[in-house]
């Protein structure tokens, strides 16, 4: 076991250096073929220019880190950890080569070298993920998992790790007091007092993952982490969240003495904030300028002629602090009484052939780029409920409210990863919710980047809850 953990572990450090060698070789590379595109010579000042390059994203990487060979690891990070670095590297490289008057081909074409980058930067981080997800596959690097406790916390973790099989975990069953209680196609390998014996007679269990209530014998559990301790076996602990959505949970220490808290989101500090309002404020403001009045004009026209009633289409919604605010949108139904409190269907007929196609296209929501401009909304955040909905699921949803610690958004995480459009059931309300908080402990600039993408992506593609 402990020579497993060596391989792993020497696996892992080579793989960094090698993704850092060869990124470094496509930056340097590339400028290279660009520079000899522009008939460039390749005299001492190009080699400056190609070193300084180089050198720069190295220092970016190291910062930005490799982390696409974890097991735990996210296939969306890959493309967040390579926009974060190339964006970095764009801001060093204008700045020192522009300074220390360095070799540079055309500024334009220095755009195109860093688009080009990119692109072949994420190509080969996510060649290197799908080899990483085969290497975790084969039979030597798997590891092998047991389940202490049949909690609600441990069984979403033992659907998180099973329904991705090229994270290389093979759970081999269950412990747990009482036998009707149950993993949905988990072997039950009995009490919790027969674990040592079992992990005994099993040498090859390489991970524990022990979820019990507070109450229950310390001795035992003392005994199976001492045991997991001498044998090499990591011992994980899971703590019993029944009564919570799943969140991050954040340790804290006044002393020596800890404490956790259950939500904690990045924006609770001002710099962030800051960050999150400017790009707000530049991203409305550039489209509210260049694209809008052309795209009102074309909605306009054919609104007015294909139903009558307003183009804009107000609505009072829900806001940060629970606060409410009148919402924009083009308008996609004929006028009609229940706006303010029937949500649309996928064959509503107070729809027209117009209004489907504005939905369908996330057309009718740019308007809502004015309400981020006045401060009501941001680019990126839950998105904001008719006030009819938020005080009806705010009495049957759990934590519900937290969504509205922040301001909501033209697209958010829930819209882009399954939990668009209409709510039939109560299930798929809990799921936006908890895709909302996921959102709020996990913001940063580049994860709202990323949303973006990906809701441009589906715009393009199309949208089956885009209705």
């Amino acid at each position: 076991m402990s020579g497993q953990i060596r391989v792993t572990s020497r696996y892992s450090g080579l793989l960094i250096y090698f993704v850092m060698f060869v990124e470094v070789v496509i930056c340097g590379g590339l400028f290279s073929i660009f520079a000899h595109y522009r008939g460039s010579d390749f005299g001492n000042e190009f080699l400056q220019s190609m070193s300084v390059i180089c050198t720069i994203y190295f220092a970016v990487t190291i910062e930005g880190g490799v982390n696409l060979h974890m097991r735990r690891a996210k296939d969306y990070e890959v493309l967040l950890t390579v926009l974060k670095n190339v964006f970095y590297f764009s801001v060093l490289s204008v700045f020192i080569l522009h300074i220390g008057r360095f070799y540079v081909y055309s500024w334009p074409y220095y755009l195109l070298y860093l688009c080009v980058m990119f692109v072949l930067l994420l190509m080969f981080r996510y060649s290197v993920r799908a080899f990483a997800k085969f290497y975790h596959q084969l039979p030597g690097n798997r590891r092998t998992v047991v389940m202490i406790g049949c909690t609600d916390n441990n069984e979403a973790l033992y659907e998180e790790i099973s329904n991705d099989k090229s994270r290389g975990f093979d759970v081999l069953g269950y412990f747990d007091d009482n036998v009707k209680n149950g993993f949905s196609g988990l072997k039950y390998l009995g009490r919790i007092d027969d674990a040592i014996d079992y992990f005994r007679s099993h040498k090859g269990v390489q991970e524990v993952y022990c979820s019990i209530k507070p109450d229950y014998r310390n001795d035992l559990v003392e005994s199976i982490i001492k045991h997991c301790e001498n044998n090499f076996m990591y011992y994980y602990s899971v703590p019993c969240m029944n009564y919570y959505l799943h969140q991050r949970m954040h340790l804290n220490v006044i002393g020596s003495i800890p404490y956790m808290n259950f939500f904690q989101d990045p924006l609770q500090t001002t710099s962030n904030r800051f960050i999150k309002r400017a790009f707000d404020i530049v991203v409305s403001l550039v489209f509210l300028v260049t694209i809008f009045p052309w795209l009102f004009l074309i909605v306009a026209a054919i609104t007015k002629l294909t139903m009558p009633g307003p183009v804009f289409f107000c609505q009072k919604r829900s806001g940060i602090n629970g606060k409410e605010f009148v919402m924009y949108k083009f308008r996609s139904m004929k006028v009609n009484k229940e706006s303010d409190t029937l949500q649309a269907t996928k064959d509503d007929p107070r729809k027209t052939w117009w209004g489907n196609v504005l939905r369908r296209t996330n057309i009718d929501e740019t308007p809502q780029f004015i309400n981020v401009l006045k401060g009501d909304m941001s680019v990126v955040g839950p998105r904001p409920h008719m006030l009819k909905h938020t005080e009806e699921y705010s009495k049957i949803i759990d934590h519900y409210m937290i969504r509205h610690y922040i301001k909501p958004g033209i697209t958010g995480w829930s819209q882009v990863t399954g939990f668009r459009g209409e709510t039939k059931e109560i299930g798929q309300m809990v799921g936006r919710v908890k895709g909302d908080i996921w959102y709020m402990e996990h913001w940063s600039i580049w994860l709202d980047l990323y949303i973006i993408l990906r809701t441009v992506y589906n715009a393009v593609i199309g949208d089956k809850n885009a209705y």
